[in-house]
């Protein structure tokens, strides 16, 4: 007797409800396969993750500012100035730039990470090209350091230029030497001076 029948099953109905708890169930099993699976495969992704060993990276080699810029003067033949910096400066670039006046630039974090000053060599560069890199700086008359006299700028909106707050630029040879960045007047100068015999040695080369 079937309760909700209130008579025997049938041999159709009886066949019917096997097949139907039949289905059921291999449903049921392939849905537990299903999760054990997935559980299997996070099981194997997390120790993947966390066999490998990481580390942390190793630390780039520091650049060599006086070897680049030697390796330049000797295939370019032309002075390429290498500054006398703090050794606690950090150097994050030193190569040559593109544009409409090729550079040689180096990039520096003063100590502390204030910041950052760079030193660009415009190699034949024209009268207006401090004022390109220096996008609305006015001049602000001029300073002596160590015995060279540059060109000091006034920069009403660093944002404008850049994040510059402050600059410098002086006539060396046929170049232009630039300093400049977001840092404040004593590490300027101190660039400046850094750079001063570098000076000479290019106006030397026009007399």
């Amino acid at each position: 007797m079937v309760a909700e029948l209130g008579r025997p099953e049938t041999p159709d109905e009886t066949a019917a409800r096997k097949a139907e708890s039949s289905r059921v169930y291999r449903s049921s099993q392939t849905a537990r396969n299903l999760v054990a699976a997935l559980l299997i495969t996070l099981a194997v992704v997390a120790v993947i993750i966390f066999a490998v060993p990481r580390g942390a990276p190793a630390p780039a080699d520091p650049i060599d500012v006086a070897a680049r810029a030697a390796g330049l003067e000797s295939s370019r033949g032309r002075v390429v100035i290498a500054p006398t910096v703090p050794a606690e400066w950090r150097v994050n670039v030193a190569g040559i730039q593109g544009g409409d006046v090729e550079s040689w630039d180096i990039s520096y974090v003063p100590a502390e990470d204030l910041g950052f000053l760079r030193i660009s060599q415009g190699f034949g560069a024209d009268a207006g090209w401090p004022g390109r890199v220096l996008t609305g700086a006015s001049l602000d008359g001029t300073v002596t350091i160590d015995g060279v006299e540059w060109t000091r700028y006034r920069i009403t909106d660093p944002a404008k230029a850049g994040n510059i707050t402050a600059a410098l630029s002086v006539q060396a040879g046929t170049d232009i030497v630039l300093v400049y960045g977001a840092t404040d007047d004593t590490t300027l100068t101190r660039a400046a001076s850094g750079t001063a015999a570098e000076i000479r040695r290019l106006q030397e080369q026009v007399r």
